[in-house]
């Protein structure tokens, strides 16, 4: 039987443990055969980092995906990330439809904590909603979400209906299916929830909620929900995946949460990862 494949396109910041840095090896363990393209080239990643290199490959984009048509190339799935700018939405829309069979996942990653990244205006809030209207699965956190509806953010002391109001307007956008993560119903317990808009149906996990906050995380949870949808998992299993991993790889830094600041120990909860698969 063929391996599962599956590309991702993001930025590769060299240290720092984010982005293709984790999404390649995570995906890897899980089994897929990982084709990684690099939006950019970056020294370390942008949070609490100062004098980092950047290198742009967009160029490059439109190359690589004549040259794997050339080839009759086909995947099962495409994971897209950090991207970036305008010009690289309409890049990877171009990716999806020179690949229609894949499974289109897309992390818009462009805001947290009520506030859009530097450089990102609504504008681009805006490209990037167009393109999870393009794609089979998007997971936002809740910035993320309001901003590609333009609504109110709510941090806290919201309830199971507004979730999942949210995920039905999410799915309005185009998607199958909508999954929003760090939601918060009960202090103690944090995690994410799932709407797909075919069936009907509300999934959703909890883990304990940890009160500390590691780059990455999100890049570690969108890698092993990706790589669970490419195997066939349900979403309710995709979840459970995703949420364990990631709440495993915090703990697994806590000890050493002063020095190992800038990502978390994903290498270390690999084993746990394969286990659960």
């Amino acid at each position: 039987m063929r391996q599962k494949r599956i590309m991702t396109i993001q930025d590769l910041s060299c240290f720092g443990k984010c982005s293709l840095t984790v999404a390649h090896p995570i995906m890897s363990a899980m089994g897929l055969e990982v084709c990684p393209i690099p939006t950019a080239i970056l020294s370390t990643h942008t949070a609490g980092f100062k004098d980092w290199t950047f290198r742009d490959l967009s160029a490059d984009l439109p190359l690589i995906a004549a040259h794997w048509k050339s080839q009759g190339l086909v995947f099962d799935g495409i994971s897209t990330g950090y991207l970036g700018s305008k010009e690289m939405i309409g890049m990877v829309s171009d990716y999806f439809r020179a690949f229609p069979e894949a499974t289109k996942i897309v992390d818009p990653v462009f805001a947290d904590n009520g506030k859009l990244y530097p450089a990102f205006d609504q504008e681009y809030a805006a490209g990037i909603a167009g393109l999870c209207g393009q794609a089979d699965v998007i997971v936002p956190n809740l910035t993320e979400a309001a901003f590609m509806l333009g609504e109110e953010y709510v941090p806290a002391g919201y309830d199971e209906e507004h979730i999942h109001g949210l995920l039905r307007r999410l799915t309005a956008l185009g998607c199958r299916t909508a999954v929003v993560t760090g939601v918060v119903y009960d202090p103690a317990r944090q995690g994410a929830v799932a709407y797909d808009a075919v069936t009907g149906e509300y999934f959703q996990y909890f883990r304990e909620n940890i009160d500390v906050s590691f780059h990455g995380t999100g890049d570690v949870f969108t890698s092993a929900l990706a790589g669970a949808v490419i195997l066939g998992k349900t979403m309710q299993q995709a979840l459970t995946v995703a949420v364990d991993y990631t709440v495993d790889c915090i703990l697994a830094t806590m000890p050493d949460v002063r020095d190992h600041w800038y990502g978390v120990k994903f290498e270390a909860c690999l084993p746990q990862l394969i286990r659960s698969l």
